[in-house]
């Protein structure tokens, strides 16, 4: 198939295209490099299944494709922040844009949506039939509230216009090819355990998420786009919950370090509890995450090591 990736030389775009392209696709990736990076597709350009095109998705584009995965959005508080306005542009005009392009082309779409629709969550751990718990006026909402207002795009572009629609909500992923300046809690403890600095957490450490090897989101996103299930919203994400606390010390003990950690305030609306039910996942895509933690930052710690040489 013609398949393509918006956001494709981001951290999981670029995986998405490295699957694709070995999966015997044609591969498009669109990217506007705000936060993706050439070096993360650099080894497909010479590939005849790969191509690369520089694209902002707020504006309209024309291509005949099969299929399309929606991942162009920044993900990390400190680029999701830094231009609110064009995160949310992103979100819903570039989400339109794609829709248009779907509808028009008969392509399947499968959009990334992300955790973060559920917000501070008061229910735990968190079922797609949950509503949330978001600020609409804050400082994540830009990112928060997009994604939300994408989800109804394309449950409406599907009611309305029949587009053959795939929603994932994405938990927190890591894995080689994340930014060193990501923002994000698991590469800033990591870069900060290579370099010999004190190990920095917002709030004691208490809150919890859960993270979601690479090679495990990939599997998903790639099973929920084969898959028959339209329209309503399935949550992707490791379903074991492991405290920021928690989370340093492993990465002290892989890492070989013994930085101290250093407690500051704690970002406004910041979630205290963050865990996917995964159950739906489960029954519909015969999906589950298999790589353990430890196995995951073990790599992901082995690559940063190499980059930042």
């Amino acid at each position: 198939m013609r398949v393509l990736i918006t956001g494709g030389a981001g951290f999981l775009g670029s995986h998405l295209c490295d699957r694709l392209v070995s999966d015997g696709h044609d591969v498009i990736c669109l990217d506007n490099f705000f936060t993706g990076s050439r070096d993360n597709i650099r080894h497909l350009l010479g590939n005849p299944n790969f191509e690369l095109v520089r694209h902002d998705l707020v504006q309209p584009i024309l291509l005949e494709v099969d299929r399309i995965f929606n991942l162009a959005c920044p993900a990390s508080p400190v680029h999701y922040q830094y231009n609110p306005v064009k995160t949310i542009k992103t979100s819903v005009m570039g989400t339109i844009n794609m829709l248009g392009l779907a509808k028009r082309v008969k392509a399947r779409i499968l959009h990334a949506s992300t955790s973060e629709v559920y917000g501070d969550p008061e229910v735990h751990p968190q079922t797609e039939d949950y509503w949330g718990n978001v600020n609409p006026v804050g400082l994540r909402s830009c990112y928060d509230e997009g994604k939300r207002a994408a989800e109804t795009l394309c449950t409406d572009y599907h009611r309305q216009n029949n587009v053959d629609v795939r929603i994932a909500r994405i938990f927190n992923t890591y894995g080689p090819r994340m930014a060193l300046n990501d923002g994000r809690v698991v590469s800033n403890l990591i870069l900060q355990a290579l370099q010999g600095e004190p190990l920095t957490i917002h709030g004691d450490g208490t809150q919890t998420r859960s993270f979601c090897y690479l090679d495990d989101m990939i599997e998903g996103l790639v099973k929920l786009m084969d898959s028959d299930w339209n329209a309503s919203p399935v949550n992707l994400g490791n379903p074991s919950e492991v405290t920021i606390l928690d989370l340093a010390d492993k990465i002290r003990e892989i890492a070989g370090v013994e930085a101290p950690i250093e407690f500051g305030p704690r970002p406004e609306d910041d979630p205290t509890r963050r865990s996917p039910d995964i159950s739906l996942a489960g029954r519909i895509l015969d999906w589950a995450p298999l790589i353990h933690l430890e196995t995951g930052l073990e790599r992901t710690i082995n690559y940063f090591r190499g980059k930042i040489k």
